[in-house]
């Protein structure tokens, strides 16, 4: 325990008067009996489950095919009762290269008919061009084998359903899916609902804004709008170039409880994404991933048709909101880059919320350069 924590501690045990007393001291310096065992050797109060893609028959089909078209209930939770995803697992084999940006998943909580969940599979992993890249975050990730892991907690008060639809052309093969929640007898009651919203510009509209200034970012690129209380998490975004150049100089803008002008401002692109130096310029860009934050795909930096993978994840931080928000970045210093953006945006608020914009038709989804 650090000397702050600890001071901190006395004070709310015994208050300022108790400290001269070494009796009282002491007392407070010993520690509850059971404070040094980690939460995982405790009695839990969850009981343990799964739903998965197994072969119902004992033999070893445990996939699921979904044909075109087709839309495949992946997780249905009992109406009557409670309980919080804690993990999702999927693979795919599919005979499209383009199936990343095909199926879509959508989730809906506590029996709402509109999702609270509806973005592209490979947005939602961090994948939003479309290609599979190596990584490992604290809330995504993708292995060797292409497998998709997800560790966003998903509470639900009144059951739960997710689906996948191949909105491709050619059939998906094989859909393996391993999906663990817990049930529980009911939620904390400040318990949020886990939100996911796919947004695009392919391209971006370049700005020419007076001296070069945006102070109120009303053209900026929108990652998720939301109404009522809750916080983020995160966002995921891809990046085609359109154009030679860097192509971040965005600063970050969150627009918190009042759309007339942003919260939080930040410094820019890379820098949102807790990099620096245009990740390491045209001649010594390297990709990385980290627990929080990282740029796992970075091809042809700085060059028309360059590509970027990037995510960042608020854990440490979530931005808070009473009763809006809407987060943004600049796509170039000002707006004056005309680079394709695809993106996903994590966020829970305390009702489930589906006044989501359209999602994009599938040829409008698919990673391209769009030169102007």
């Amino acid at each position: 325990m650090s000397r702050r924590r600890f001071v901190k501690s006395l004070m709310g045990t015994v208050g300022l008067a108790g400290l001269a007393d070494p009796a009282a001291l002491q007392a407070a310096a010993a520690p509850a009996q059971s404070d040094w065992l980690p939460p995982y050797t405790r009695a839990q109060t969850y009981r343990s489950k799964k739903q998965s893609s197994h072969d119902p028959t004992g033999g070893n089909q445990d996939y699921w095919p979904i044909k075109s078209g087709e839309q495949r209930e992946v997780f249905v939770a009992p109406a009557a009762g409670a309980g919080v995803i804690s993990h999702i697992w999927f693979t795919i084999a599919a005979q499209s290269p383009l199936h990343l940006k095909e199926l879509v998943l959508r989730a809906y909580w506590d029996g709402l008919t509109r999702p609270s969940v509806e973005t592209p599979i490979g947005d939602f992993f961090g994948l939003n061009l479309g290609d599979y890249v190596i990584y490992e975050s604290e809330y995504l990730a993708c292995s060797p084998g292409q497998s998709l892991n997800c560790y966003f907690a998903m509470p639900y008060r009144r059951g739960a359903r997710l689906t996948v639809t191949n909105e491709g052309s050619r059939d998906v093969g094989a859909f393996y899916s391993n999906i663990d929640y817990l049930e529980l007898d009911t939620l904390p009651a400040d318990a949020l609902y886990f939100h996911a919203q796919y947004r695009q510009a392919a391209p971006n509209a370049a700005q020419h804004l007076p001296e070069g200034k945006n102070p109120d970012g009303g053209s900026n690129y929108v990652f998720a709008e939301t109404r009522g209380r809750g916080h983020v998490m995160g966002v995921t975004l891809g990046v085609v170039q359109n154009a030679e150049g860097w192509m971040g100089e965005g600063d970050e803008m969150i627009f918190v409880d009042d759309l007339s002008k942003p919260l939080i401002i930040g410094t820019g692109s890379e820098d949102y994404f807790l990099g620096s130096w245009n990740f390491g310029g045209r001649q010594h860009a390297r990709a990385f991933s980290h627990r929080l934050y990282g740029a796992p795909l970075i091809q042809s930096p700085e060059r028309t048709g360059g590509r970027y993978c990037l995510y960042r994840f608020h854990g440490d931080n979530p931005v808070t909101f009473t009763r809006s928000l809407k987060h943004t970045i600049e796509h170039g210093h000002a707006n004056d880059r005309a680079d394709s953006f695809y993106s996903c945006c994590f966020w829970y608020q305390d009702q489930p919320y589906t006044d989501f914009p359209a999602l994009p038709p599938l040829a409008a989804r698919i990673p391209m350069m769009r030169p102007s």
